[in-house]
């Protein structure tokens, strides 16, 4: 029987009461409710004989996509999208105003600062109100939302911290999140995973994981598991997870924002009426269809998308009719009502359910049988450098602020800022406009220039002994990838002070661009260091936009640079009528290595073989064809055409030089493809300096540029990844743990994961394995037996329809974009776990937290310099195990220090390396008097002992534990303060300095 207008109106006053009835809305009188308190306790409380649907008023705003963060949140450019979320949050407030059974979610911390900043002290103290009723509730909280795919674990818990402590200081313990909202990023890794649970997280909703493994959990009612994230970490970091039904948006037909086009709901005419009551029938159809799917009587409906809310109360009038009709009508069977992702993961966790388990990550993600999201693994390669330097960097600021006690400023907080938007899913992963690639490149190189206001003051203050008060200046290159370095091509005399943000003692080799024809090299002690002049390869030289006078590197071996501390070295060019060039030249000889023989074939490939062990590989510049029709990658998609690997046609040169310190190949494939093999003394590894671009598109040819490397090994259709830089995952080519993979249309694409530090064949009868360590995010696989590929660069001619609606095809100084980078091959002997998984942890830290190069030009002798400046600093007063490392050491608040101490090793990788290690950390740092030290959570917004997660029970019923308590605050024993970490476990602190 249809509803008539009427009845409407007389249904809803019985049945709410004194209310409130204004232009078709419904509102009640504030005063007539009690006012919710945030947290669990504060949830709609739901009724166990119905179907009860959460519906969850959310906005998803990039902080950056496809217009740059300043114009998302001013809502400027709306030529390119309508978005404005100064707006969003603007009318979400005023919405909340008018009923108190609304609800809001928000997640972007870096635009709620921003917004905050910009109100009055009533508007504050409102937020602060609805943020204690529960009724805005903060979810994830990081500073953005970022990829799982391309970040580095600590840029993700670096961003996270930020976030959290920005919503900790402003808003207290009810802004603290309580679960992972990460619905946009193509794909999840288990080490975010991990670090939820470790943030305390009871739960982590997303919306992306591939299409047929989303069908086959629909079917079976498995979207809804517990998440076994870590083997080492074991029960506790379980984390309840939920793939959502509808992506993250309404369901279709119910969008009532003005993005979308649906017919609002009109309650106010006879025809409005008749329409509103069929909608609501198919609304009830919907929500059971969705039901249908899942175990509990609880669904959640994310009604929102990209950008929604710009005018909320359309959205929100609109709701509250859809839940007044839908109970009206439908009351006996349904409970629909506004709600949290927390409040919906309580449901589920009342229902006292067993759940099913995952123990894998959810890589590669495809929505469809030719559409897999494994190009953005490697877009933007230079955007990916950079971010990765600039996190390298962020860590020596931090820890000099710390060892030269100074405390927080401005400029480091910015640096963190620019840090958390780096991570977001449309930044590191090269996934935006070009102009907004451009906006974060140039706010990082703001962030990395303020970053050196803190270095040269800590490092002058630190070594600076006869004039405390003088400045000293130390300058950091940012250009040596393309061997170019200002201060030391227009420098006579200058001094090297490498810093080692490392845990361990540190030697390195240093190259500077240089112009001399000889240079005299002198350590802290006065001690003459051996030096190695080489000459810059043609192919750098010629790079567009490069200004450089230098035509040569010099090259010297750093010994024992303390951990958390520097090391000085004078050098000065040698001159006179009688100096001669000491440039290596050219050697007349077939092959070159150390504990390596490497040679070039004919077709120009590159042969390396062990001389101390049974491995040989075989490694070849390739290409793939991106495609220039309808199924052609774009910077998200890889779709290589017809899955064919094409080799380059060999028409350069190579050559030879062989030094006392280091030996090369320069290598030149072709007029965009080239680079540079070398082994150092006291060093087993092969370095690999690659460099492609600008790579050419005049032939109407899309190329994804990849390396290869051909070994002996046989690997049985396996390879290891790692996971954000920490644990490794085992990968079985044409195959995924959880669910057959039933259409192989893209063979190649459908096999690519995540390379961020490292990926290995391990050959397990001959106790070999193979690891191509990298100094940036990028795709790679083991496409065939024995072979392990990495992507390089890409320079596409389509965009790939998905959404950000350009081609993928940088452009730098008028011509493609180059991009030069790093590998490193380890070749390891398994019977020696020890010394294997040491040599390999060592050279991947090597990559993602080098020695720190500052240059200060100087007119001094060495005696001139040693007499006024400390030439080496120790910010340890001891060597930690070999095992730890600091993860984090950084002014806090109030003077305090906020320290993470990591275990480096999984449980099997070693043998004695992966055993539980003690700290002592009361006499660790050199310059640091601890006087209080209490522990926390991995994100530093809780203190340990009152974390309380949610516990789950799962199949094998094994209940869920919660983290192992602490005694929160450290006690002091027989004059040590020990810190107990076991294998991957990180430990986060807060100290108290005297």
């Amino acid at each position: 029987m249809a509803v008539q207008h009427s009845l409407f109106r007389v249904l809803l006053t019985l049945c709410y009461g004194l209310a409130v009835i204004q232009g078709g809305i419904v509102r009640i009188n504030d005063e007539e409710k009690p006012a919710l308190t945030c947290g669990y306790a504060g949830c709609p409380k739901t009724q166990p004989d119905k179907l009860n649907v959460h519906l969850v008023p959310h906005s998803h705003d990039d902080v950056g996509w496809l217009k740059t963060i300043d114009q998302y949140f001013y809502g400027s450019r709306q030529e390119i999208q309508i978005a404005n979320v100064q707006s969003i949050i603007d009318t979400v407030i005023q919405s909340l105003r008018k009923d108190p059974q609304r609800r809001f979610i928000y997640v972007e911390t870096a635009y709620l600062w921003k917004w905050w900043n910009l109100q009055d002290a009533e508007v504050q103290r409102e937020v602060r109100k609805f943020i204690n009723e529960g009724r805005l509730e903060i979810i994830g909280g990081a500073w953005s939302m970022n990829d799982e795919a391309t970040t580095h674990y600590q840029s993700i818990i670096d961003q996270s911290t930020w976030g959290f402590r920005r919503l900790n200081d402003t808003f207290g313990e009810c802004a603290r999140p309580k679960i992972g909202w990460q619905i946009d990023s193509f794909g999840h890794s288990r080490e975010q995973a991990s670090i939820f649970a470790q943030f305390g997280f009871d739960a982590i909703f997303f919306a992306r994981l591939d299409w047929e493994d989303k069908a086959h959990r629909l079917n079976e009612k498995t979207a809804e598991f517990v998440w076994k994230s870590s083997p080492n970490l074991g029960e506790k970091v379980n984390l309840f997870s939920v793939a959502l039904y509808n992506h993250y948006s309404a369901p279709s037909g119910f969008c009532f924002d003005i993005l979308c086009r649906n017919r609002t709901l009109d309650d106010q005419s006879e025809n409005g009426s008749k329409y509103t009551e069929r909608k609501i029938k198919d609304f009830y159809s919907y929500i059971l269809r969705q039901a249908s799917h899942y175990q509990t009587n609880n669904i959640i409906l994310t009604m929102g998308d990209d950008f929604h809310y710009q005018q909320a109360e359309n959205y929100f009038s609109n709701m509250d009719k859809l839940i007044r009709y839908t109970n009206e009508l439908y009351g006996k069977e349904v409970n629909v009502f506004y709600s949290t992702p927390s409040c919906y993961a309580k449901s589920l966790n009342e229902a006292n359910k067993t759940w099913t388990t995952k123990s894998d990550d959810f890589f590669p993600y495809s929505h469809n049988e030719r559409s897999f999201w494994t190009g953005y693994y490697t877009s933007r390669p230079t955007l990916k450098y950079f971010e990765r330097l600039g996190n390298n960097f962020l860590q020596v600021a931090k820890q000099l602020k710390v060892l030269s006690n100074q405390t927080d400023d401005e400029d480091l907080q910015f640096f963190r800022e620019v840090m958390g938007v780096m991570q977001h899913h449309d930044a590191i992963t090269g996934t935006e406009k070009q102009h907004v690639a451009d906006d974060y490149a140039k706010f990082l190189h703001e962030a990395i220039t303020r970053g050196e206001n803190i270095t040269s003051k800590s490092i002058s203050q630190l070594s600076t002994q006869e004039h405390p008060g003088k400045q000293e200046a130390f300058k950091s290159c940012l250009l040596l990838n393309i061997s170019a370095c200002e201060p030391t091509e227009n420098s006579t005399i200058f001094i090297l002070t490498l810093y080692n943000p490392q845990s361990q003692p540190t030697s390195t080799y240093v190259r500077l661009p240089v112009v001399g024809k000889g240079y005299s090299v002198k350590d802290h002690l006065g001690i003459d260091v051996p030096n190695q002049l080489l000459p810059i390869p043609g192919s750098v030289s010629k790079i567009p936009g490069r200004n450089s006078s230098a035509s040569r590197e010099l090259v010297f071996r750093a010994a024992d640079i303390p951990p958390l501390g520097y090391q000085s070295y004078h050098i000065s060019e040698k001159v006179g009528e009688n100096v001669t060039d000491e440039v290596t030249p050219a050697a007349e000889v077939s092959s070159i290595g150390r504990n390596h023989n490497i040679s070039v074939h004919d077709n120009g490939n590159v042969i390396i073989e062990w001389k101390n062990q049974d491995l040989r590989i075989i490694q070849s510049m390739n290409y793939y064809d991106g495609g220039k029709v309808f199924f052609s990658s774009g910077a998200y998609l890889f779709r290589p055409q017809n899955s064919t690997l094409h080799s380059f046609s060999y028409n350069g040169s190579f050559r030879f030089y062989k030094g006392a310190l280091v030996e090369e190949l320069h290598l030149t494939i072709n007029d965009y493809v080239s680079e540079v093999v070398r082994v150092y003394d006291q060093e087993d590894k092969v370095e690999v300096e690659w460099m492609v671009g600008p790579i050419p598109v005049n032939d109407d040819v899309a190329k994804e540029v990849v390396v290869k490397y051909s070994s002996n090994l046989e690997s049985k259709g396996c390879f290891y990844t790692d996971s954000n830089g920490r644990e490794m995952l085992k990968r079985v080519r044409n195959s995924r743990p959880t669910w057959n993979i039933s259409m192989l249309l893209e063979p190649v694409a459908a096999n690519y994961y995540p390379v961020t530090t490292k990926m290995s064949l391990v050959d397990e009868g001959r106790k070999l394995r193979l690891s191509v360590l990298n100094d940036r995010a990028q795709g790679g696989s083991s496409i065939n037996d024995g072979e392990l590929e990495v992507m390089l660069h890409r320079r596409l001619l389509r965009d790939d329809r998905l959404g950000v609606g350009e081609v993928l095809n940088e452009e730098a100084f008028g011509a493609g974009l180059v991009a030069r980078g790093v590998h490193h091959l380890v070749g390891s002997n398994l019977t020696d776990l020890d010394g294997a998984a040491a040599k390999e942890k060592s050279a991947a830290k090597g990559l993602a937290m080098r020695p720190w190069v500052f240059i200060t030009p100087v007119n001094v002798t060495f005696a001139e310099w040693k007499n006024n400046h400390r030439m080496q600093f120790k910010g340890l007063n001891k060597n930690l195990p070999r095992n730890v490392h600091v993860l984090t050491l950084e002014p806090w608040k109030e003077g305090q220090v906020l320290l993470r101490l990591e275990h480096l090793f999984e449980i099997a990788e070693a043998k004695d390396l992966s055993k539980a290690v003690e700290v002592n950390l009361l006499d660790l740092f050199a310059n640091l008097v601890i006087k209080e030290v209490r522990e926390t959570t991995l994100g530093a917004n809780q203190w340990i002992e009152d974390m309380h997660r949610l516990k789950w029970v799962i199949h094998t019923n094994e209940v869920h534990e919660e983290l192992e308590k602490q005694n929160g605050t450290l006690p002091v024993v027989n004059g040590t303060m020990v810190v107990l970490l076991r294998p991957m476990e990180i430990r986060t602190f807060i100290i108290s300095i005297k």
